[in-house]
């Protein structure tokens, strides 16, 4: 399967910035693959240390903070070639080791010329844990699930996405396009973006094979909740896990502690909530309180939604049977269009910097799903899950904050369209939403200078 992420990994090697590699992302997203692929492609030769499997290779970095003598003893222990430039170190399973993530620092400073990078399962729990971290000696990168565009990729319909990436106009797609994308999108929603899950319908065309996978995801995240340092944390970290369908069910998706658990307070699940958070497991997004720069500076931490990494495992924890695919617009209007609101909310994520934020006002009751900050605008964003929809929400925040709305976008069933300030974008193309925008904003600078 082709992952995009590779062009990515192929500019940090050739950069003369580069420092050791940490590839972050969820269990099972694809870390190990994604490595292991990219150094069959780019590198004469892969050495590859999972210190899961082998423990004893973590001594190596107790003993000695040598960059060479450390190569040295994994060399003659696992008998692989490494060489500088033309070798991918890979350090897998680093979790456990932090040791191992400190001595980045020691192969940044003193043996830049070895390509090294890191994985591992709950990478984000031990980063966010306040051990010796070699700060500003590494680089990053996020391995999200498999996105729409790469699904289509794995399914054979590669000329889809080329039509995808060469819509430059704002106006309808042709039905030829839009039919065939509308009923792939479906699919997507059935088996989310979770590699092996992927694999079982683009290879096997399984739909028990897909759903075990999806199963045996949760039941794997699941163990990985008793990891929890404090053993009196694991049952609330599933209680929390759990109450996602039903939070996102509701019309107002603001996180409710009760819905956990009858009489529960933030103070006693906060922790939990956190590590689920930490782990890369949900996404946390605050209420916005006004559309300023920068958008962080407007949160109110008191409110937040949060949503699932991957949509086809929110599907699989809300036990949505796959037949919903052939129920018409089911799949997106089911519990109040949640699996739509996950789907844009993954898209859109990787294509800005900041997080985006949701915005929400009480009597009368409205809510715009997300605002994102794209370079110097606030832009709010809408999820409607069917055709024909109208932007109530929208059209209230226009309403309240007037001359800072340059322009608003919709995610909906309905085609392609510039109406005056409002872009409404067909939920297959949130992958292309950044140049969508980008594009809708150079149209109403050329009407405003007309």
């Amino acid at each position: 399967m082709e992952r995009l992420i590779i062009k990515k990994l192929l500019a940090w090697k050739n950069s003369k910035y580069r420092k050791p590699l940490i590839l972050k992302g969820v269990r099972q997203v694809g870390k190990t693959w994604l490595l292991k692929e990219f150094g069959k492609r780019y590198y004469e030769n892969t050495a590859y240390f999972n210190f899961d499997e082998n423990e004893e290779y973590k001594q190596f970095f107790e003993t000695t903070k040598d960059v060479e003598r450390i190569l040295q003893n994994l060399t003659l222990a696992s008998g692989q070639k490494i060489t500088p430039e033309n070798t991918l170190i890979i350090f897998d399973e680093v979790q456990e080791s932090p040791k191992v993530i400190n001595a980045m620092k020691y192969f940044c400073e003193n043996a830049p010329q070895y390509h090294v990078a890191c994985a591992g399962s709950l990478l984000g729990i031990a980063l966010a844990k306040p051990a010796s971290f070699p700060v500003g000696k590494v680089d990053f990168l996020e391995v999200n699930p498999m996105s729409f565009t790469e699904f289509l990729l794995a399914n054979g319909d590669a000329n889809l996405v080329e039509y995808l990436q060469s819509v430059d106009v704002l106006e309808p797609l042709p039905d030829a396009f839009f039919n065939p994308l509308y009923e792939k999108l479906k699919m997507y929603y059935v088996t989310g973006g979770m590699p092996e899950a992927v694999e079982m319908w683009t290879k096997e065309r399984s739909v028990d094979l897909m759903q075990a996978a999806l199963s045996n995801i949760l039941a794997a995240y699941e163990r990985d909740f008793a990891k929890h340092p404090d053993v009196k944390e694991f049952p609330k970290i599933s209680m929390l896990w759990k109450s996602i369908p039903s939070q996102l069910a509701r019309e107002n998706k603001k996180f409710i502690y009760k819905v956990v658990k009858e009489g529960a307070r933030a103070r006693e699940y906060e922790d939990a909530l956190q590590w689920l958070v930490d782990a890369g497991l949900v996404k946390k997004i605050y209420r916005s309180t006004s559309p300023g720069l920068p958008i962080a500076a407007y949160d109110d931490v008191s409110a937040f939604k949060i949503y699932l990494a991957d949509v086809g495992l929110l599907r699989r924890l809300a036990l949505l049977a796959p037949t919903a695919f052939g129920e018409g617009n089911r799949l997106f209007t089911e519990f109040k269009g949640a699996l739509s609101e996950n789907y844009v909310l993954e898209a859109i994520s990787p294509q800005f910097e900041a997080v985006p934020r949701y915005w929400s006002q009480s009597n009368p009751p409205y809510e715009v799903d997300f605002i994102i900050q794209r370079e110097n605008d606030i832009i709010p964003v809408e999820v409607k899950a069917e055709a024909n929809t109208e932007a109530r929400s929208l059209k209230k925040y226009k309403e309240k904050f007037g001359d800072k709305v340059k322009l608003r976008v919709r995610f909906s069933l309905d085609n392609l369209k510039l109406n005056g300030d409002l872009l409404n974008i067909p939920l297959f193309l949130a992958d292309e939403t950044d140049r969508l925008i980008g594009l809708a904003l150079n149209n109403l600078q050329k009407q405003a200078n007309c």
